[in-house]
């Protein structure tokens, strides 16, 4: 007797007749696979019969239920292990695991007899009726197929993946530093490659573009001298002009060329000495001397002139050689006070040299540059030599020597990239940028991390002496064998998870993921890489997305407007987007950077919208909602803030949408509180709520044109401490002006809303328009025109500081249109995307998060796990980026149960330690703020 066929579920009863295409046309197994989850979450809450048999959801995760399971008792089926687990969310429930789990299935699938109609059916819905036994078995291996996937990669197993990951990652790492040497100004001035056609990445590290300004500061009262012949002069060149770009080449170019910038005490020279003779040993050993002023910088260089002069010989190679030889002991004595740098010839492009050139060849000129290398490197006996090799030149030339006016010197955006490439070697270590990571040492650890190090160290290591009481106390309680009956006897001990437990576990964790964070971002472990954008990495990666959130599409539990899955799902894509806005570069792009701005806008939009309607259904104005809003949103701020030693402000996402909640607070708590239960009574409350909002829109008009009196305000102790980034609270000003009116504007939808729901001039059933056919599709043909009108406003945009100066009254445009293309339609309102849905409640740790782990340098870069293969650097990073983000998401709601209890009198403790907690971290900030100064 074979084993009873399990219920298929109910969605699948003739999944291709036309009856169950009212809601559109079936996608493969998906309509199966949405009535199965439905059913299967419906059976989690009630305990009843879902489409896998009876039982609760847990019973049905461990086996087909009950009936199943007597059968095979019954029948004394000795191939499926005395359990059956076929198809269950737990392959491994039986004894035979996983293995057994597909073997279960297969072997049922074989004991069913297919139904097949004879072949003379004249119509397809007859053979459809009659062959639906193949596609009920076809639908339930797939579906008990990604049951046993999704038993073995779950969210945990994902993240148990991401650990592994990073300490294997960490160790190639520490052990590449170890190997190659941990100094990157190495690999800036020896290897990196072309991104795109003109912007150079060197290998590991980050290159600034240094300002005029910048590169004043940096070389103030110094001296730099080029020395060689006509490449090293357009070094020279290319050099000056950073500082002044206005120094133009002219004069005679075989004699020495002064500069001087007497603003910045800047003195740059070059030096003709084409060849390496006694004439540039005489200059080198003149500033070897005590009493004369030397170089701060010396670039040197020469070959091709000693080629062309002496016509390629072999004398003149041994005459540059013993030529280098008598000058490498000077170089090196100048190296212990000077940066000295020898810079090797670069390839020349033979076809396009000259007649009086063509001895020149690539050849010859590895020859002189291997000679100067290998004297240069042993000029000293016991160490390193102190003079640096300049042969990136060459790889750079390597590519853009075909674009050679006469086939021996660089063209001008190769010069200007070798110039920049002197400038990051010399300042980064002085001025250090956030996106100059090269030649930067590691920043040294301040009080506060050091602290924090601490705190994280002492709850790992009592959390690991939790662990082992806890689990030594389990022991104890082990099942003991009943000597009479022989049977195992269990002590069965429910111990609640104690607060203290969650606690210790909540900050171990976070003390591991916060030291992921520091070597990602600070320690220089991992490599950084700069930005390069171009149209295919950003609008690529767009698409995909796209298409992975229409394929996992789900019935939504409620159709009102904007429900809790569609404002999740619309946080979820918008999120990605931004994510890939940010690591591809694309504010570079003005029409882009123009729609991300309007998405930045629809989640400060949501801020009003839903805070609004939260205050005014529930007129819940006590401390408790307000803390826990406010931990949620700034708990992994303030903790990034002490251990990557960041100002409030860097993260400037949630200081707004926090100023925000408490201006939507304020204003609804103010006297008098009006909510809709009040206004229900009476409509006059109604008009006094627009009064409110009224004089909140004029109190937002009188700070944005009143940069003074908003200065002034954020400026006063202790608010300047979260407001300020490099001294000044303009940025903050920046970036509250640009979206000031939105959350206004979410906050009014939310009453129209509201009000229009209140007396049911909206239908918001099941597959019904919002609003008769004909308003229906009048709105639509509105929302569709104003969000294409916006889009090629936006794209036509030629300056940012006049769009930016527009975009706080239009963005609301676009969020409208979207908000009514979305939900007038009913079958548009009763679907949402998962995937979406899923990125949607993790939104504000994914926008934190990638500051650190997923770019670099403070988002200015990308960070590299895997170099050399861009793709699956990209992968890899950003499934352990997704996987910690999720991960602090869980922790922050452990803690936010703990710290902020529902008791008020508890929770009043709570805030005044929390208080102190802040007290004390302004008394370090201040102590740190003057041992810097």
């Amino acid at each position: 007797m074979a084993l009873p066929q399990p219920p298929p579920p109910a969605g699948a009863r003739d999944p291709v007749t036309p009856e169950h295409w009212a809601s559109g046309p079936p996608s493969q197994a998906q309509p199966l696979l949405r009535q199965e989850a439905k059913e299967e979450e419906e059976g989690e809450e009630t305990g009843v019969q879902g489409a896998w048999g009876t039982g609760t959801a847990e019973q049905r995760r461990r086996g087909w239920g009950e009936a199943a399971e007597s059968a095979a008792a019954e029948e004394g089926q000795a191939e499926v292990g005395g359990a059956a687990a076929a198809g269950s969310g737990s392959p491994a429930g039986g004894s035979g695991g996983g293995r057994g789990g597909w073997w279960r299935i297969l072997a049922w699938l074989q004991r069913q007899q297919p139904q097949c109609c004879p072949c003379a059916a004249p119509l397809p819905r007859s053979a459809a009726h009659c062959c639906h036994g193949g596609t009920k078995m076809a639908a339930l291996a797939y579906n008990l197929g990604k049951r046993e996937i999704n038993h073995y990669f779950s969210v945990r197993s994902a993240k148990v993946l991401a650990l592994v990951a990073v300490l294997l990652l960490a160790a190639c790492h520490l052990a590449s530093r170890r190997y190659r040497g941990n100094d990157s100004c190495e690999y800036l001035l020896s290897s990196g490659r072309f991104l795109g056609e003109k912007v150079w990445q060197p290998h590991s590290c980050m290159m600034h573009k240094y300002k005029i300004s910048e590169a004043k500061n940096c070389l103030v009262d110094k001296h730099i001298a080029f020395i060689g012949d006509s490449r090293i002069r357009q070094l020279f060149y290319s050099f000056v002009k950073i500082i002044n770009p206005q120094f133009k080449e002219e004069g005679n170019k075989h004699e020495n060329i002064p500069f001087e910038d007497k603003t910045a005490s800047v003195k740059v020279d070059f030096l003709w000495h084409p060849e390496v003779n006694g004439s540039m040993k005489q200059c080198i050993k003149v500033w070897t001397e005590d009493s004369i002023a030397k170089p701060h910088v010396i670039v040197a260089g020469a070959a091709t002139w000693s080629i062309k002069i002496h016509n390629g010989s072999s004398e003149a190679l041994s005459q540059y050689k013993m030529n280098i030889t008598s000058i490498a002991p000077l170089l090196e004595k100048l190296a212990k006070t000077s940066d000295v740098y020898w810079v090797l010839q670069d390839p020349v492009y033979e076809d396009l040299l000259s007649e009086n050139r063509k001895m020149i060849t690539n050849e010859k000129i590895d020859a002189y540059n291997e000679a100067a290398v290998s004297i240069l490197n042993s000029s000293t006996r016991n160490s390193k030599s102190n003079v640096k090799m300049f042969s990136v030149s060459k790889l750079i030339a390597q590519e853009t020597i075909m674009e050679s006016l006469d086939g021996l010197h660089l063209p001008e955006s190769s010069r200007e990239t070798n110039a920049m490439i002197l400038m990051n070697v010399y300042c980064n270590k002085i001025l250090k940028p956030v996106d100059g990571s090269c030649c930067q040492p590691r920043p040294p650890l301040t009080l506060i991390q050091k602290l924090a190090a601490c705190f994280f160290t002492l709850s790992i290591i009592g959390y690991l002496i939790f662990y082992i009481i806890h689990r030594n106390a389990h022991r104890k309680n082990k099942p003991c064998t009943d000597l009479e009956s022989g049977e195992e006897k269990k002590n069965i001990i429910n111990t609640p998870v104690s607060s203290l437990e969650i606690l210790l576990q909540s900050f171990c964790k976070l003390g591991l993921i916060m030291a992921y964070f520091y070597m990602c971002d600070r320690a220089n472990l991992f490599m950084k890489e700069n930005k390069f954008y171009t149209h295919s990495s950003f609008f690529i990666p767009i698409i995909y997305i796209l298409v992975l959130g229409v394929f996992y599409n789900e019935n939504t539990k409620e159709t009102k407007v904007l429900n809790r899955e569609q404002t999740d799902e619309w946080k979820g894509w918008m999120q990605l987007v931004i994510l890939i806005y940010h690591i591809s570069g694309a504010s570079t792009f003005l029409p882009v950077y123009m729609h991300i701005r309007v998405l930045v806008a629809a989640y400060l939009f949501q801020t009003g919208y839903g805070h609004f309607s939260y205050f005014w259904i529930k007129g819940d104005f006590g401390i408790h909602r307000v803390c826990q809003v406010l931990f949620r949103l700034n708990f992994l701020v303030v903790v990034l803030c002490i251990v990557m030693d960041r100002p409030y402000q860097f993260y400037y996402f949630v200081p707004l949408v926090t100023v925000w909640f408490m201006v939507i607070y304020v204003t609804l708590a103010l006297w008098p509180q009006i909510i809709q239960k009040k206004a229900n009574g009476n409509c006059f409350w109604h008009f006094g709520l627009l009064l409110k909002l009224g004089f909140l829109l004029l109190f937002i008009c009188f700070l944005a044109y009143s940069q003074g009196a908003f200065e002034k305000i954020f400026s006063l102790w202790p608010l300047s401490k979260c407001f300020e980034l490099k001294g000044n609270v303009y940025e903050w000003w920046f970036r509250w002006r640009l979206d000031r009116y939105v959350v206004f504007h979410g906050m009014l939808f939310a009453f129209i809303y509201l009000a229009l729901q209140k007396r049911q001039i909206l239908s918001e059933g099941k597959g019904e328009p919002l609003f008769s056919n004909k308003i229906s599709n009048f709105l639509l043909f509105i929302s569709v025109v104003s969000f294409l009108t916006y889009s090629i406003w936006a794209s036509s945009c030629k300056n940012k500081a006049e769009c930016n100066e527009l975009h706080p009254s239009v963005s609301v445009v676009q969020i409208l249109a979207f908000i009514l293309i979305r939900n007038i339609p009913g079958y548009a309102r009763s679907v949402y995307s998962s995937f979406f849905a899923w990125f949607g409640k993790i939104s504000l740790e994914l926008f934190i998060c990638q500051y650190h782990i997923w770019l670099a340098a403070d988002t200015r870069g990308i960070l590299v796990l895997i170099p050399g293969n861009p793709m699956l650097n990209i992968i890899v990073s950003t499934f352990i980026f997704v996987c910690v983000a999720h991960e602090i998401s869980q922790i922050t709601n452990d803690l936010a149960q703990i710290i902020i209890p529902k008791d008020n009198s508890s929770l009043l403790k709570r805030l005044a330690c929390i208080a102190a907690f802040f007290c004390g971290l302004l008394i370090l900030s201040s102590i740190q703020d003057k041992s810097k100064h």
